[in-house]
């Protein structure tokens, strides 16, 4: 329908040139929970020329208070969440090329997918995949947008390979918090804050309009009135292993990569991190997710079905499941 479009054309920033540039972009979002979902309607909606989704988890009632576009019927048959976003996005706009695949996002998996890639939106839960992907996005010099939400605070931030610091060169300078949805909980609005701000730099840049671009950092807690935008130029470094002058891409290697295995004959799934954690700092955030139990070497909590052991070097060991994946989404749920 020739009308489809017009109150986005009549938008002068983009007009009819904007718009055929958005027919003829390709976006990679990872993770298709709340950020995913939103920003993949917001980009069919907005005529996307092809949309690949990626995501490894199935859909839950407890998704449906902020993950919009999944419905009881999804939640009841445990559809995996990409296969139930994209037959949902043809319902909105059939004409966009959407691809789904249900998988883990790692090294192996995503590099594939980025050829002919315009921009990547990370819809993640986690920062194990973010440094990846933070890694992954430089050496290919694929522009990203991080986004990030837990209880009703936010934040999100463009990345640009060459030009602005990387997300390494950002955590660096600016500590974030390991809090989770599971463990702090979150509301709606969180949500849409960050995605109003994810896709429209999304826009900005699928119609090369780079010059709108926001350069910096956005934060913002909506219960306590909070909003601020952070200069962070100066946080990008000559000697980041990812984004400097002589790039080592430490998170594409084995060694620093999330290791997991299945304990023969234990119903238990073991999780080796790349990074070890604090046990007194992890056992404050694991509170309100169940009863922590603890005698300085280990954290042990009962959390829904599973029991999780956490250990000083970092190991974690996930009982009630031989499932790889599920083990990881608690792993995740609970440790961010």
């Amino acid at each position: 329908m020739t009308d489809r479009y017009s109150r986005q054309t009549l938008f002068q920033q983009i007009g009819e040139q904007g718009q055929q540039k958005i027919r003829e972009k390709h976006v990679l979002i990872v993770g298709c929970g709340a950020l995913g979902s939103a920003n993949a309607e917001t980009l069919v909606r907005a005529g996307i020329g092809k949309l690949t989704l990626v995501d490894r988890d199935y859909v839950e009632y407890s998704n449906l208070q902020r993950q919009q576009l999944f419905s009881e019927t999804d939640a009841r048959e445990q559809m995996p969440k990409a296969i139930a976003a994209k037959a949902r996005l043809i319902e909105i706009n059939a004409d966009p090329m959407i691809e789904a695949h249900v998988m883990d996002a790692t090294n192996e998996s995503l590099r594939p997918l980025l050829k002919g890639v315009d921009l990547v939106i990370d819809a993640t839960d986690n920062f194990d995949i973010r440094f990846i992907l933070n890694d992954l996005l430089q050496k290919h010099r694929t522009p990203w947008i991080f986004g990030s939400c837990v209880g009703s605070t936010g934040m999100s931030y463009t990345i640009l390979p060459d030009q602005t610091p990387c997300l390494q060169c950002l955590l660096d300078a600016i500590p974030v918090s390991g809090a989770t949805c599971d463990t702090a909980g979150i509301i709606a609005p969180a949500v849409q804050m960050v995605v109003a701000h994810q896709s429209v730099e999304a826009l900005k840049i699928l119609t090369e309009n780079q010059q709108a671009l926001r350069t910096k950092l956005l934060t913002f807690d909506l219960w306590n009135n909070y909003y601020q935008t952070i200069n962070v130029d100066r946080a990008k470094k000559q000697d980041c292993p990812a984004c400097g002058e002589n790039p080592s891409y430490p998170n594409l290697t084995y060694e620093s990569q999330t290791k997991t295995e299945v304990l023969c004959g234990r119903n238990t799934v073991q999780i080796r991190p790349a990074r070890a954690f604090h046990l007194e700092e992890l056992a404050g955030r694991l509170g309100s997710a169940g009863q922590v139990k603890g005698n300085g070497f280990l954290l042990s909590l009962e959390y829904k079905t599973y029991r999780i052991v956490f250990f000083q070097d970092g190991r974690a060991l996930i009982h009630g499941t031989n499932s790889i994946e599920q083990a990881k989404n608690v792993y995740y749920q609970l440790v961010g």
